[in-house]
């Protein structure tokens, strides 16, 4: 299974962007998707994530302003993000909690590789 993100990129503060993950491999179902994001000299952090499809969790700093969305007949998950602030400057990262056909029902985690988003100010 390979997580490919796609629309990272430079924006003014007040700027809009839209990132793009597709998961690709034999998957059986996706219980989540999502996405965090890590800043230099910070930890990664959550920022939003779609659970089965429906629930929705949205990091504090960015409820209101990004909006999380699946195509679950395509294994993608976009991440809309509005408003952007220089603080929002990270590099992001897809998540993907799913299972695969004949492993047991085992649950297991992927990341993709990051994509850069930088707001100036």
């Amino acid at each position: 299974v390979q997580l490919v993100e796609s629309g990272g990129g430079l924006v003014q503060d007040g700027g809009s962007l839209r990132l793009s993950c597709a998961a690709s491999g034999t998957i059986l179902t996706i219980n989540s998707m999502g996405w965090y994001r890590q800043a230099p000299g910070k930890e990664r952090e959550l920022v939003a994530t779609m659970m089965n499809g429906i629930s929705t969790y949205y990091a504090d700093s960015v409820k209101g302003r990004f909006t999380i969305s699946r195509d679950n007949t395509k294994n993608t998950v976009s991440l809309q993000m509005d408003s952007l602030k220089p603080e929002d400057t990270a590099v992001y990262y897809c998540n993907a909690f799913l299972m695969q056909p004949d492993d047991d029902l085992r649950v297991r985690e992927y990341w993709g590789q990051g994509t850069q988003v930088t707001v100036s100010s």
